[in-house]
């Protein structure tokens, strides 16, 4: 058996959306800026897409903007935003996903704005008092807090930000890509004038994502040289990704009850049985909180051992596929900076188990056992 559980990295891709991909990647192939009958059946299959992600969360399709993804997203709604709108001071808090950390610092940097950082108990819980506090010093400010974070899980309120926000003319950007798909979001209920999509993050296509912006926000282009997707990021649009992307939100907004039922299932018998095989395991944030996390994801935090530094690696022959905190760092040579923010204790070794629909109760019991194997023998 092998068991991969790190879907907050990537998923599997779904066989409905594959079987939707594969037109445009053998018959349809015409480019979607041309003027002739292939060329428009493309562009048509383009722009149902984005009325497909525009009803899912109940926008406008002028509002939706195709990406290369997730981080890109991001970059897009913070540089844009700060430098059209003249915006001086930024809000983000510590435990944000590099998409966002990174494009904030560049810009506090370069001097371009003030950036303040939220501040957070000891579970990761935001202060939204904080938030307010700094709002009323310094309206009209870019704010981007996550909805759930990505190595943690952590839920934040984002009705109750965007409250906040809206009551000082601040924008609120927020980086929805763990959730997207697993919980629903309506952007006229929603007092935010962002949000971002990643279809791997659902079943999706790599290299495929999409930015929310809301009517009235729109500004300068981010990728020159074309006038794909409205004058906004020039080149040629990535159709099939586009296709996939549309036919994952649909399917996981379809589904989207059953998984969140099966997942927390599997999330609480990780939890049931981690306690019961390995003494003093501990869950980092509010993991292991179902009303405070996110269902999918669970941070587990375990007693130093000799095998500490290799002990994903040792997962991973025992074939269980996991991560230390965020993939997207796991190549670096540095500690997880949300870890690091929490005051975790560094001598424990963290394991992020990330479940999906794909996932099964007889896997959770193999991870589990794996890890038992691997641990129990050598506990200091």
């Amino acid at each position: 058996m092998h068991a991969y559980f790190d879907n907050a990295a990537t998923t599997p891709l779904d066989p409905e959306v594959l079987e939707a991909m594969l037109p445009y990647l053998s018959q349809h192939y015409g480019n979607p800026s041309s003027l002739h009958g292939p060329g428009r059946q493309v562009r048509a299959a383009i722009e149902t897409a984005r009325k497909t992600v525009a009803h899912l969360l109940n926008a406008a399709p002028a509002e939706i903007s195709f990406t290369s993804g997730g981080t890109e997203a991001d970059n897009y709604a913070a540089f844009g935003s700060i430098r059209t709108l003249g915006l001086k001071h930024a809000i983000t808090s510590p435990l944000e996903h590099h998409a966002v950390l990174h494009p904030l610092q560049v810009l506090a940097k370069t001097g371009e704005i003030a950036l303040s950082y939220l501040r957070h108990d000891a579970k990761g819980r935001l202060d939204l008092a904080h938030l307010e506090q700094l709002l009323a010093s310094n309206p009209r400010s870019f704010v981007s807090l996550m909805h759930a974070n990505n190595e943690i899980g952590n839920l934040n309120d984002l009705a109750a930000i965007g409250a906040l926000c809206a009551g000082h003319e601040a924008i609120f950007h927020t980086d929805t890509v763990q959730t997207m798909g697993h919980y629903r979001h309506d952007v006229q209920a929603l007092q935010n004038q962002f949000l971002v999509g990643s279809a791997h993050k659902f079943h999706g296509p790599k290299g495929v994502g999409f930015l929310y912006c809301r009517s009235g926000m729109q500004f300068g282009a981010f990728i020159h040289g074309g006038s794909q997707e409205r004058n906004v990021r020039a080149g040629t649009e990535n159709v099939y990704g586009i296709v996939g992307l549309a036919k994952a939100l649909e399917i996981a907004c379809r589904d989207m009850a059953a998984h969140q039922q099966h997942v927390q299932a599997l999330k609480n018998r990780f939890i049931e049985k981690l306690t019961a095989e390995i003494d003093d395991v501990r869950f980092n944030g509010c993991s292991a909180a179902a009303s405070e996390s996110l269902y999918t994801v669970l941070s587990v935090s375990l007693p130093p051992s000799d095998i500490s530094e290799m002990l994903l690696f040792n997962l991973d022959i025992s074939k269980v596929a996991a991560s230390g905190g965020s993939a997207c760092t796991s190549g670096a040579q540095t500690g997880s900076h949300v870890l690091e923010a929490l005051g975790c204790d560094a001598a424990r070794p963290t394991v992020r188990f990330s479940m999906s629909k794909m996932n099964t109760l007889t896997e959770v019991d193999f991870a589990v056992a794996q890890l038992a194997k691997l641990y129990k023998p050598v506990a200091a």
